[in-house]
């Protein structure tokens, strides 16, 4: 029987793949009265690293089931290479579920053999290929150890390289980075922009905000099932003014004329209490230049100890954007 993922693609069909990898059309999923997913729509271009985003339980993972057909939308539809169900194109799809299971009595490179070939490569070709990338990525001295006697950070970075062996084009990986300490955090992000940089297009969920700023295109910002942002980092730290603080014996009122100062307020770090030195914490928009501001107190005869700007992190624009429920789940 002719597997679907074999059929010649209509223009129609065509057109959209060559725009996009992934569409949604106001997809949901309930249950019962309880809503998951609400009316979500977006759109992701080929080649790109897009992060989903979101407190636990903001409704990722269920996106993501949905996204791969492993359970149906209650409304809406969804379009993946081309194809309006993941299952027919499943060979193309690489994915790390968020719950995480290997065979253990496996040898390491047996293992990744075994899922490339599910995924429809031959045998030598899979083998080549799971000693190729366990040398890349640091795991070559345990290619032939069992699965169960590995650590939890390297089981964790072995089931990664078993779902993007076969080097699908499109990569989907449910809170990847979960378990993983800092060194084999920054192997699994060297792995994602090496994906990146083969044309494959990487989708991620994670609620650790640095991840996502150190590697997304673009971002998708959900909550309580519902989209709250959608675009670029660039476009999500626009969201929030920017900020400059000063530290100054004098009266820095005199900075509110300045055309693009939105808000002087006092500032500073905790535990600094110098009554010689007030520090003021400037909100400054889009289109006023930090150099501005030290122009003009040079001008004003302000005199600083400490002039520092600094742009708004993702953190920033998570906790701004979806309020302070969800800053127990924001880590730095």
């Amino acid at each position: 029987m002719l597997d679907p993922a074999s059929k010649p693609l209509s223009h129609a069909q065509a057109e959209a793949e060559s725009s996009s990898v992934l569409t949604l059309q106001n997809v949901s999923k309930t249950y019962g009265e309880f809503t998951a997913v609400d009316e979500l729509s977006f759109s992701i271009p080929k080649g790109s690293i897009y992060g989903f985003l979101g407190p636990n339980g903001a409704g990722k993972t269920t996106t993501i089931r949905m996204i791969l057909d492993i359970i149906k939308p209650s409304g809406g539809s969804v379009s993946i290479l081309g194809r309006s169900s993941a299952l027919n194109v499943r060979n193309r799809i690489g994915y790390l579920p968020e719950e995480k299971g290997l065979y253990k009595k496996m040898q390491v490179w047996a293992l990744i053999q075994y899922f490339a070939m599910l995924k429809g490569m031959k045998k030598h070709e899979a083998k080549d290929q799971a000693w190729h990338l366990l040398e890349k990525y640091g795991l070559k001295d345990f290619a032939e150890s069992k699965v169960e006697s590995l650590s939890k950070g390297m089981g964790q970075k072995v089931q990664v390289l078993s779902a993007v062996a076969h080097e699908p084009e499109l990569v989907i990986l449910d809170e990847p980075f979960s378990g993983l300490d800092p060194v084999n955090q920054t192997v699994l992000e060297d792995l994602i922009t090496d994906m990146a940089k083969n044309g494959q297009t990487v989708i991620f969920s994670t609620h650790v905000m640095q991840h996502a700023e150190r590697l997304c295109d673009q971002i998708l910002l959900i909550a309580k099932g519902r989209k709250i942002f959608d675009g670029t980092v660039s476009e999500a730290k626009a969201t929030i003014p920017r900020r400059v603080m000063l530290e100054s014996a004098g009266d820095v009122a005199s900075l509110n004329s300045i055309d693009g100062v939105m808000e002087i307020s006092r500032g500073g770090e905790v535990g600094v209490h110098d009554s010689a030195k007030q520090q003021w914490l400037l909100q400054i928009s889009e289109q006023l230049s930090p150099q501005d501001i030290l122009r003009s107190c040079f001008e004003k005869n302000i005199l600083l100890s400490r002039f520092e700007f600094t742009e708004p992190s993702l953190h920033d624009v998570f906790v701004h954007l979806i309020g302070d429920d969800a800053k127990e789940h924001a880590f730095r």
